[in-house]
This record gives structure tokens, sequence and C-alpha cells, in this order.
């Protein structure tokens, strides 16, 4: 009588390729956006066979980091807003922005990558999470009139996070040194309405007393 498939340990090892092949490919991509599938396969350490069993072409590996872009951001929100929970609306925004940072900083090559080869329209899928966080928090420090009104909450979140992204490309060029985000989250306040001698001292402290950890690593 033959012996049952051992398919949880089959299971394991694919969702295992799987991550290291996406892993693999945000580095890899990063350094060169023209890598072909067979390269990734030889650099991640797997078969041809393997990778195309999860990601038939390069659509599909973009789709896939999309999604890991999108959920690893909609996490930051979450962890962003749980920080700053009972703090002024100044300290909120910075929180965000400080826990959004490495997440950007982590997928900002492939932001660009993507808008490339699956279009304006996935990218902003994928900022989403971000600008629905930012707009909630620009509602309330416009009611409570620390957020200046001229445009509407989800119009200024939208100009925040065109102004992020941007900058994420100027840390790509080297116009801009990543410093973990604080400038970033200060030009942030400043644009929301805050004056800037606030916006600076509230940034400073948010970064002196919050752990912002990059996410987990390749």
């Amino acid at each position: 009588m033959s012996k049952p498939v051992a398919r949880e340990p089959l299971r394991r090892n694919s969702r295992a390729n799987r991550a290291r092949i996406l892993a693999t490919a945000r580095r890899e991509l990063g350094r060169n956006p023209d890598l072909t599938l067979e390269e990734l396969a030889r650099a991640a350490g797997v078969v041809r066979r393997t990778l195309f069993g999860h990601f038939p072409g390069r659509a599909a590996l973009l789709e896939a980091l999309a999604d890991e872009a999108s959920e690893t951001l909609g996490s930051a929100v979450v962890a962003g807003v749980e920080r700053a929970q009972g703090e002024s609306v100044e300290r909120v925004l910075a929180h965000l922005v400080l826990s959004m940072w490495p997440v950007g900083d982590r997928y900002r090559l492939l932001l660009a990558l993507a808008k490339r080869d699956l279009g304006a329209q996935r990218v902003a899928e994928v900022l989403a999470p971000a600008r629905a966080g930012t707009t909630a928090v620009l509602e309330r420090g416009q009611r409570e009139g620390v957020v200046h009104s001229y445009l509407p909450a989800a119009v200024l979140s939208a100009g925040l996070e065109a102004m992020t992204v941007a900058l994420l490309e100027a840390v790509n060029t080297g116009a801009l040194e990543d410093d973990g985000g604080t400038r970033v989250a200060i030009t942030t306040l400043i644009a929301a309405g805050v004056p800037e001698e606030r916006a600076c001292a509230v940034v400073q402290e948010v970064a002196s007393t919050v752990a912002v950890e990059s996410p987990d690593g390749d």
C-alpha cells in the first residue's frame, strides 16, 4: 500500500521559494530594471521551471510585487495610526510619514518600474492605503483648524502623495539623501499648513521617541 503524499512540506517549500523569488526580485530589479526572468531564477537559486511555476511572466511578477508593496504599506499606515493614538494631528501625521517612509524606501525603485510596466493606475492602487490614511488625518486636521482648508482633504492627500513619490525618486537619483524620512515628514507638515518651526519640533520629537523600524529584511 502506497504512503500518502506529504503535501504540507511541499507547500511550505513552495511558499519559501516564492518568498525568496520576490525578495530577490526586489533587490535585483532595483539594480537592473531590465533583468530577465532567467537571470532572476539564477539569482534566487531556483530552476527556471520553479520561477515560471509561480510567475509565468514579467507582468505576473510585478503584480505580485505590487500586491506585496500595497499590503506592507497598509500595515505601515495601521502601525503609524496605532502609535499616535490620542495625539495631536501634527504628531499623527508625522507618525504616518515616518512609518511609511521605510516602505517607500524599500519599493521606491520598483514604483517607477511598475509605472512603466503596469501603468500609473496600478501604482495608484498600491498607494491607496497611504492616501486613505492620510486623508482621514487631514480631515481631522481641517476640522480642528490645524491643516489648511484651501483644498479638500482628499485632494491635499493626493498632492502630498505625489510630493512624496517625487522625493523618493530624488533619493533614487541621489539628489536627496535618505535620512529616514524626517525631512520628508517636516515638508509634509509644512505643506499641510503647519508652521515650519512647529513642524520641525514635532517631527524631531516623534523621531526621537518612536522606533521607526524598516520592514523585514530580505
